[in-house]
């Protein structure tokens, strides 16, 4: 563990517990009582998205932390929209988004965290990952067969998944010591939800691009799917790196639980814009009597 870690994770109901159990089966997908209307979600997530802004543009001038949001979940539940409604407000100039998809040949000839490596965010900036090196421990555990087309030189099926979670801990571990602010969201969808979303797709135009035979395939390995969830949140669940598994049935409370979660973060930085010196000062006073005159 870090001896310093850049940031200290908020407490949420949402939180997973480092190197407990998480209960997947239990875990709530639908928003809790007294959740607001969804006028007042609209507001309040409007409201976060402010502030996000503003910590944004100080995470940039003082160019000293990175921020990486990671987001996992099974299929239609919100990670586009969610993704698109958090970042709406922040200047896009000041993040990046990248989806992993099933790898390329020149992915294959490396090592698994190598494709996301290259896509890590610099040094004032925040890096989103739709999906990530956490599928080479989800979609790759239910489909063992996968493991064929990366050549693994020495694989112990009885041992690689743990080895794997190894390497994704001493990773991010790693990032958190350089200053990179990693949060992790797991959106939570339930498999009625999930169903009624599939149904929404087919009946309604516009959404048909969206939907394929492959979702339907991978729907009947949901119980699987689960199980991979739930080793993978006990086991790489950490103060620099933590799991938030948020419910994802109801998206506009999910997406004010998203920014929520990333804003009180980065508040925990105490972000503040670079302070100049009395020489930088008085040469910039010197610029305006310029400018005056001018």
């Amino acid at each position: 563990m870090p001896k310093k870690p850049p940031f200290r994770a908020v407490t949420s109901p949402y939180r997973v517990p480092y190197e407990g159990e998480c209960r997947v089966a239990g875990a709530a997908t639908r928003p809790p009582k007294g959740t607001p209307k969804s006028k007042e979600l609209k507001r309040r997530l409007a409201d976060l998205i402010d502030r996000f802004d503003d910590l944004q543009r100080m995470l940039f001038a003082r160019d000293e932390h990175a921020v990486l949001l990671i987001f996992q979940a099974m299929d239609a539940a919100g990670k586009d929209g969610t993704i698109r409604a958090v970042l709406s407000g922040v200047n896009p100039a000041s993040f990046q988004t990248f989806s992993f998809k099933q790898p390329t040949s020149e992915e294959l000839d490396h090592d698994f965290l190598w494709r996301t490596a290259r896509a890590l965010p610099e040094r004032g900036r925040i890096g989103v990952f739709n999906r990530s090196y956490y599928e080479e421990v989800l979609v790759v555990r239910v489909h063992p067969e996968y493991l064929e087309g990366q050549r693994l030189p020495r694989m112990n099926p009885k041992t690689i998944w743990k080895e794997r979670f190894r390497s994704i801990l001493d990773h991010e571990e790693h990032l958190a010591r350089n200053g990179v602010v990693i949060l992790k969201f797991w959106l939570n969808v339930s498999r009625e939800e999930q169903k009624r979303r599939f149904l929404s797709r087919i009946d309604e135009p516009e959404k048909r691009w969206k939907f394929s035979k492959a979702d339907v395939a991978e729907r009947r390995h949901w119980d699987a799917y689960m199980e991979a969830y739930q080793e993978m949140l006990d086991a790489t669940s950490r103060p620099w790196a933590p799991w938030y598994a948020i419910p994802a049935d109801d998206k506009p409370s999910m997406r004010v639980a998203v920014a929520d979660i990333i804003v009180r973060s980065l508040e925990t930085l105490k972000l503040s814009y670079p302070e100049v010196d009395e020489a930088r000062v008085e040469e910039l006073l010197a610029m305006r009597k310029d400018l005056e005159e001018d």
